[in-house]
């Protein structure tokens, strides 16, 4: 664990706020940029817009999120695949 364990996880109020305001079913997204916040059992169940640094990634919290931080749902890097020679080679022959 990152954090002591006495002084508990870090949750971001603000964000837990707008979570309670929010009619339970609600569809809408409510945006941060907080990525370092804990996912905790009041946000079960709606759908937060993770900023990845060009966009907000819609994140959908179920039960077993719990105790994860928001941004390890919402990737900042895009996957483009090894290089080399011999994958571009590989790539050609598989589209003949």
């Amino acid at each position: 664990m990152g954090r002591s364990l006495k002084k508990g996880p870090y949750i971001n109020e603000r964000l837990l706020k707008k979570i309670q305001a929010l009619k339970p079913g609600d569809k809408s997204d409510i945006k941060t940029w907080d990525r370092a916040s804990v996912i905790t059992p009041e946000m079960v169940g709606f759908t937060i817009g993770v900023h990845n640094g060009k966009q907000h990634t819609p994140v959908y919290v179920v039960e077993n999120m719990i105790g994860h931080r928001l941004g390890e749902f919402a990737p900042t890097k895009k996957f483009l695949g090894h290089g080399g020679k011999m994958a571009k080679d590989q790539a050609t022959t598989a589209k003949k």
